[in-house]
């Protein structure tokens, strides 16, 4: 048996050498930067996650949708195997649907930097969140109006809200809002904005909202995107995350129709699924 392992060493050499090779292209492949800026609206069921790569490669999640392990699915589908890393991790609000799936992603990967508004909140998974964060000492930061986060020499983020880090204000009206800028492209990210905070934007930046991609506020919810704020964001796309059949009735009948009146092309993670767009800095494409 011995001898016959000696005589097919050089083949099995070989095979291993092949299998090397092919594995060390396609981690150059699949880590090369594209150049462009992706975005992914998740597929989480009734929750918000979204994954920013960035044209040279830095990868930021925002929210991480409830606690039923769906992120982890979905992040190995974009996110090399053999990387196990995300370079900042983003809370909107510390809501379940939010939060929950965060606490495995902090679990699972090596995150760089943690973002999330301040605000408190007593319930297990945002109380997780915060343990995880400490644990694993993860830098931390709250996020404010008028702070610009460079994701990398092209691309930054516009902190929109909160106003001020207030630990007692509700998660909804406490909540991060985000505008993500890549050469002449914009996407507006809302988490469960409604339009109490809509109307503050609209005071304070009006025209400046306009963006290419709005993230639509709370799943489609009436509460939110009302249509003065949807004539100041002038969308092209917009993009709910909504659970299939889920029990609020989102989105809202009222949502929909807007969003048509207003020609704003909208996609929806229940019925197609993840949705991906990317960005040359000149036009926002579906891929």
């Amino acid at each position: 048996m011995f001898k016959k392992i000696k005589n097919y060493f050089h083949y099995y050499l070989l095979g291993v050498l092949f299998l090397a090779t092919v594995f060390v292209w396609y981690a150059v492949y699949v880590e090369s930067p594209s150049g462009k800026l992706k975005v992914y609206f998740l597929d989480v069921g009734q929750g918000d996650a979204e994954l920013i790569e960035t044209p040279n490669g830095n990868k930021i999640l925002i929210d991480g949708g409830p606690p039923n392990k769906k992120i982890l699915g979905e992040l190995s589908r974009f996110l090399p195997f053999y990387n196990r890393s995300v370079d900042m991790v983003i809370l909107t609000h510390p809501h379940a649907d939010h939060v929950g799936g965060l606490d495995q992603v902090l679990e699972r990967y090596e995150v760089g930097f943690a973002m999330d508004p301040g605000v408190l909140y007593n319930t297990p998974e945002f109380g997780e969140y915060r343990n995880l964060i400490e644990t694993k000492r993860i830098p931390r930061v709250y996020g404010v109006r008028g702070m610009k986060v460079r994701l990398d020499y092209s691309t930054y983020l516009d902190i929109l809200l909160p106003v001020v880090n207030n630990f007692g204000l509700s998660p909804h009206d406490g909540m991060l809002v985000l505008k993500l800028n890549y050469g002449k492209n914009s996407f507006l990210f809302t988490g469960d904005m409604e339009k109490n905070l809509e109307g503050y934007l609209i005071g304070t930046m009006g025209e400046s909202l306009k963006s290419d991609i709005l993230k639509v506020g709370h799943h489609g919810s009436k509460t939110s995107t009302t249509e003065a704020f949807l004539g100041y964001v002038s969308p092209k796309y917009a993009v709910i995350s909504v659970g299939e059949e889920n029990k609020y009735g989102h989105p809202s009948k009222e949502v929909l129709d807007r969003l048509i009146q207003f020609g704003v092309k909208f996609f929806r993670t229940d019925e197609e699924g993840t949705i991906r767009m990317k960005s040359d800095g000149e036009t926002v494409s579906i891929f």
